[in-house]
């Protein structure tokens, strides 16, 4: 008989192999902030993987092929971190792990942090230095306009101040 007339067991479906998470070509610049993510990410999904090695339902199979793809993923970008401390104190142009405060033609405030990408989170201002916004800013300084292009359209900002965060012990 056909293999496509037999019904599987209800409930049991065939597994397949996830297809890898894409990994960006350029450098994984990360803060220490992102460093300790990636690590704790590393570590977290590890610990899920340990809780479900003795159950073999289909289920646990696919919640294992899952956290193994994202497992790979996160050692890979762990593996190719770069860390990159603040600058010594006094630097006042935008560079990578600079918050920035701008101002909008309007008058509206806008802070953003330039973070690597697997940090990033525009929602909380964390927006990745390779970002249209974040290569825009690289190398500039207060008082300086940047043209912000983006889909909703193009916006002229100022530069209103550059900060970096005060590494704490541990930190490198």
């Amino acid at each position: 008989m056909s293999r496509a007339f037999v019904k599987e067991a209800d409930g049991e479906q065939a597994e397949t192999d996830l297809p890898d998470r894409p990994v960006s070509p350029g450098p994984n610049y990360v803060t220490p902030r992102g460093l300790r993510l990636l690590q704790s990410q590393v570590e977290q999904l590890r610990s899920q993987l340990g809780t479900l090695k003795d159950r073999d339902d289909l289920e646990a199979r696919n919640a294992r092929k899952q956290i193994e793809r994202d497992l790979r993923y996160f050692e890979t970008q762990l593996r190719r971190a770069i860390p990159v401390p603040p600058p010594p104190a006094g630097e006042e142009s935008v560079r990578f792990g600079a918050t920035v405060t701008l101002r909008d033609e309007e008058g509206k405030p806008l802070e953003v942090t330039l973070v690597g990408e697997d940090e990033a989170d525009p929602a909380r201002g964390l927006i990745s230095w390779s970002s249209p916004l974040g290569r825009e800013l690289i190398g500039k300084g207060i008082g300086d306009e940047v043209r912000w292009r983006r889909p909703a359209g193009e916006q002229l900002l100022e530069i209103e101040s550059v900060r970096y965060p005060v590494l704490e012990n541990g930190d490198s």
